[in-house]
């Protein structure tokens, strides 16, 4: 069970990030694997900056986009908000359900508590999740992405971003040229 857990997970290498694809039109974008290393990497520095929990905050990052390996990548635009939590939630419970129930439960509070929005870190991985694609944007906008649309993402993530540390990152990535 747990291998198959490790292939499921795995897979999010397969899984290319939708909005790039959309909105962007990149024809070979990061994977939803490479979304969750670099938030990682996000999220361990901003966890030791601040003195969260990081062990919490790295597993979250880890499981935030698990669900994405049996489902795909959904944009806003595809599916409501509610009926992707639905899709997600039953993929996750799967997912969750090939790994023994020691660790099982761990990993479903986890998801809740990201899903509810309400700890410390919960909210600061929401907004390292934005900054890290606001970051991907930018990179795209470098290699040739129009800048209309690469600025529909600073946009969206603009008013999402309200830790101090990560909006002053947030705003040096946007005014470079």
């Amino acid at each position: 069970m747990i291998l198959d857990f490790f292939k499921t997970a795995v897979n999010l290498k397969n899984i290319a990030r939708q909005g790039w694809i959309d909105k962007l039109s990149i024809e070979y974008p990061e994977s939803v694997a490479d979304h969750s290393y670099s938030m990682a990497i996000i999220g361990m520095v901003i966890s030791d900056l601040e003195n969260y929990d990081s062990e919490k905050m790295l597993k979250m990052i880890l499981l935030h986009d698990l669900a994405e390996s049996k489902i795909g990548d959904y944009t806003p635009n595809q599916i409501s908000k509610e009926n992707k939590t639905k899709i997600e939630n039953n993929a996750y419970d799967e997912i969750i359900n090939m790994l023994p129930d020691t660790i099982k439960l761990q990993y479903g509070e986890i998801w809740e508590e990201y899903q509810k929005q309400e700890s410390p870190e919960s909210k600061i991985v929401y907004q390292i999740d934005k900054l890290e694609m606001v970051l991907q944007a930018k990179m795209y906008q470098k290699k040739g992405a129009p800048t209309e649309a690469v600025v529909s993402f600073f946009k969206s993530a603009e008013s999402e971003i309200i830790h101090p540390k990560l909006k002053e990152i947030f705003t040096k990535i946007i005014e470079e040229e």
